[in-house]
């Protein structure tokens, strides 16, 4: 499997771990992002610039993407200059992008048209987990295919669980999701009402993570809030887009989900107030904004 080249689309926080981790392991990795100086750190270890999506394409087995948007994922897979047009036959195409189940559906139906393998695998564990190559990765898709790249996902993750047919890796996302954002307004709330009480919140946490309250959140997160440390793992404006996705599928379901609105509403406030790229963990600037 290594012999394979690895076209890598998207070196953003999270995808230049990723795909450092796979050069590290030996593949021949092509590399496109819109903004080429963001490729420029995997580029010095070896990694080659491709001037499109169509060359890059062209010249991989397997392609992973990781980008922002749902849109985003229509532009780079559709089209004549894209994904779908311009890769091999018998080619394996993973969306690791958080996005629609329904979107990843339409890929895995045009791609199978052409021969070509489709996965989509969203992943979660933030910058951490993808600096350590200890994401979890949510796949949807064929077994074959599955078990063909599964070598390729042990370098990005230790948690990977093919869930279903196409669609079932993101739908699987969306439930991680919408458990983390009623999640992290209690873990918010906790903080604040620690400081409040007059406690030292590093020592609160030692006592409540352990127990019946802990999360990775809570463990992670918590202690990035305590610091004052709002820089992204993952962002604000990107986890309103999962949201608002969680919220549509959900409706299609007719699924009640008060949580998850109430949080999103929370992070879009929070964005207005110039959040978007911070990190989620950044929720606490906006209670005190509150209380202001």
């Amino acid at each position: 499997m290594n012999r394979k080249k690895i076209g890598f689309v998207g070196t953003g926080v999270m995808g230049k771990s990723m795909a450092s981790h796979l050069m590290e392991a030996g593949y021949t990795l092509n590399v496109f992002t819109r903004t080429k100086e963001k490729a420029l750190g995997l580029m010095d270890q070896g990694a080659k610039w491709k001037e499109s999506i169509a060359a890059l394409a062209e010249d991989s087995d397997i392609i992973i993407t990781i980008v922002g948007y749902p849109s985003d994922v229509e532009s780079i897979y559709f089209g004549e200059n894209g994904i779908l047009e311009n890769a091999k036959p018998g080619s394996y195409v993973i969306d690791m992008t958080t996005s629609s189940p329904l979107l990843a559906q339409t890929i895995y139906k045009q791609a199978k048209e052409k021969g070509i393998h489709a996965l989509d695998a969203p992943v979660s564990g933030g910058d951490v987990g993808a600096r350590n190559a200890a994401l979890t990765i949510m796949v949807g898709g064929d077994e074959e295919p599955f078990q063909s790249v599964y070598p390729v996902f042990e370098l990005m993750g230790q948690n990977i669980v093919l869930q279903g047919e196409s669609g079932a890796g993101q739908h699987t996302k969306m439930c991680n999701q919408i458990a983390i954002a009623s999640g992290m307004l209690g873990v918010t709330e906790a903080i604040l009402y620690a400081e409040k009480a007059g406690l030292d919140p590093k020592t609160v946490l030692q006592s409540i993570e352990f127990g019946a309250a802990g999360s990775w959140s809570l463990s992670n997160l918590g202690s990035r809030m305590i610091e004052g440390n709002f820089a992204p793992g993952f962002y604000v404006k990107h986890f309103i887009k999962d949201m608002k996705i969680a919220i549509e599928s959900a409706e299609q379901m007719q699924i009640p989900i008060p949580g998850l609105q109430l949080a999103k509403e929370l992070y879009e406030k929070l964005n207005e107030e110039e959040g978007g790229n911070d990190g989620t963990q950044a929720l606490l600037k906006y209670y005190k904004l509150m209380m202001a």
